[in-house]
């Protein structure tokens, strides 16, 4: 079974999420910021594979991107990274990223070397959802690959109803109209979505991403729904740090800690 399925079968609460972008804050240190997130309690990774054109993140995870570029950080410089990373890692990898660079790298040609380093799904938001049902569907179950959808406060129910039908993983819900590293918080119009996704009975989980900065924020949305993802808090932690064990450890601790 995919290690996503197998999250979810043992834990459909509080689930823990971080983003990090490959290559970022250097180059050779990936595999070392997975490892210490799983160290410190993380219970899936989405692993940013940098682009230059990256428009549904905000402005830390675009500067992050730009650095891991010019870091020399590639598709095949991120799989040679990982080719081995399931000898150290246990939890689920998802690669998240637009699908131009895939495209040029070769689709199914990615979506094998994927799934060979051990990665369990894959998030590429400007994919469209028919084109995935009648092109590349198949190409994913033949890798054992999971695509994740995005969904937003302004996907209508008929909408929703088919990325749920076409999923079997979980469902990403955007928080707001908006790009990622917002200001964080939530309104009562987010709780008031997220209450209807709730009463939806979707047959995925659902894991909220975009504004998810802190403690505060994190327990809002396991809340109402399955977990939620961190990453701009997570990105502008580890900018700068000279001990990213350290770092790292506490900056979950902030999030999960009772």
């Amino acid at each position: 079974m995919n290690r996503i399925n197998l999250l979810f079968d043992k834990k459909n609460k509080n689930i823990f999420s971080v983003f990090c972008t490959a290559g970022y804050p250097q180059l050779d240190k990936t595999v070392s910021i997975l490892e210490n997130l799983e160290k410190s309690g993380v219970d899936m990774i989405e692993i940013g594979m940098p682009f230059s054109d990256p428009t549904a993140d905000g402005p830390v995870i675009q500067k992050s991107n730009t650095i891991a570029i010019e870091n020399g950080m590639t598709i095949e410089t991120l799989f040679n990274q990982i080719k081995g990373i399931r000898k150290t890692i246990s939890i689920p990898l998802i690669l998240m990223g637009y699908i131009n660079p895939a495209m040029q790298y070769g689709f199914e040609r990615f979506l094998e070397m994927a799934a060979n380093c051990g990665i369990d799904g894959l998030i590429i938001p400007d994919l469209p959802l028919h084109e995935y049902e009648f092109f590349y569907k198949e190409m994913f179950e033949k890798y054992k690959l999971k695509c994740i959808f995005l969904i937003t406060p302004q996907t209508s129910e008929e909408r929703i109803r088919k990325i749920d039908d076409l999923s079997n993983a979980f469902i990403y819900v955007v928080s707001t109209q908006s790009i990622t590293g917002g200001s964080g918080g939530f309104e009562n119009e987010q709780a008031l979505y997220f209450k209807r996704l709730k009463e939806m009975n979707l047959k995925n989980p659902c894991i909220v991403g975009f504004g998810i900065k802190d403690k505060a924020t994190f327990e809002m949305a396991c809340s109402h729904l399955n977990g939620a993802i961190i990453g701009s808090a997570f990105i502008n932690t580890i900018e700068n740090s000279t001990d990213l064990d350290t770092d790292i450890l506490n900056f979950t601790k902030k999030i999960i800690q009772n």
